[in-house]
């Protein structure tokens, strides 16, 4: 009996230990929240962001300069994308998990018309060139060590409809991406997935909606399909420890959905009968 009392005191093991990551997209939102809980879970992380501030803080904040570091990196240029991986490998000698998280909604209006080609273009910079050169330049040195994980933030909008086109075109591109990369990168020992979260609260997700918090928090609380749960950055950062760790050593070109059975579930017909019912 008090053995087992005992054993429910040991510390956690740390999952990651030992592992080297990249996470792109890593100083605010989906990639904070991934940052702090990959440096719980003992790995050495790089913080690649636009966001110099942040980034260069939350540094700071979880881990000793030997632990995390920050690198101002631009997804959409393939020199910066090489760049910090360069950096992680120089500073820790190897690379075993890059992250592709960084992303941009681009115009959130649901008209295919008021689409223009600048945002359009810069959409795919982003989320599509970004995670094409964040896996080029992870294999390249994945490739010869026979080992690593890449993942990708992709989106429920690669699964159902609902998104602005421009952003739900992206996101069919990584999931499509992911798979394909995952049949020629396994032959060298690499693995490839992608998480696909529902809608999350970020300030980037905020400011490109340009409403209210309260305004966005709502919305992902009402649409979503799982109730008295909402999901959080952390969900999504837990969904990356797993995908990079060795527990999902033999799981390759997955899209995990973390969407609470949203892409499973058109709620028009049951919503449209309590109208009716409700003699609405």
């Amino acid at each position: 009996m008090m053995k087992a009392a005992s054993s429910l005191l040991a510390p956690i093991a740390k999952r990651l230990d030992g592992k080297v990551a990249v996470i792109t997209g890593g100083a605010s939102g989906i990639g904070e929240a991934t940052a702090k809980l990959f440096v719980k879970h003992g790995a050495k992380v790089v913080i690649a962001d636009v966001q110099d501030e942040l980034g260069h803080s939350l540094s700071q904040e979880i881990g000793s300069e030997s632990v995390v570091s920050f690198v101002h990196c631009d997804v959409s240029k393939d020199e910066d994308v090489k760049r910090v991986v360069d950096s992680a490998v120089s500073k820790h000698g190897k690379l075993d998990i890059m992250f592709s998280n960084a992303g941009i909604a681009g115009n959130m209006d649901p008209s295919i018309a008021s689409v223009g080609y600048e945002d359009l273009k810069k959409v795919f910079e982003v989320n599509v060139f970004g995670a094409f050169f964040c896996a080029k330049h992870a294999s390249r040195v994945m490739v010869p060590a026979k080992k690593g994980s890449i993942l990708f933030t992709a989106s429920v909008a690669a699964s159902t409809a609902g998104a602005p086109h421009g952003y739900t075109s992206t996101k069919h591109a990584v999931v499509g991406l992911a798979k394909n990369l995952c049949v020629e990168l396994g032959r060298h020992g690499i693995r490839v997935n992608c998480i696909s979260p529902h809608a999350v609260y970020t300030p980037l997700l905020r400011a490109s909606m340009g409403v209210t918090k309260e305004v966005v928090v709502r919305l992902i609380e009402d649409s979503g399909n799982l109730k008295g749960v909402g999901l959080e950055a952390e969900d999504v950062a837990a969904a990356a420890v797993y995908l990079g760790s060795d527990e999902s050593r033999y799981v390759s070109g997955l899209n995990l959905l973390v969407d609470g059975g949203y892409t499973t579930t058109n709620p028009a017909m049951q919503l449209t009968l309590e109208k009716i019912l409700s003699g609405a």
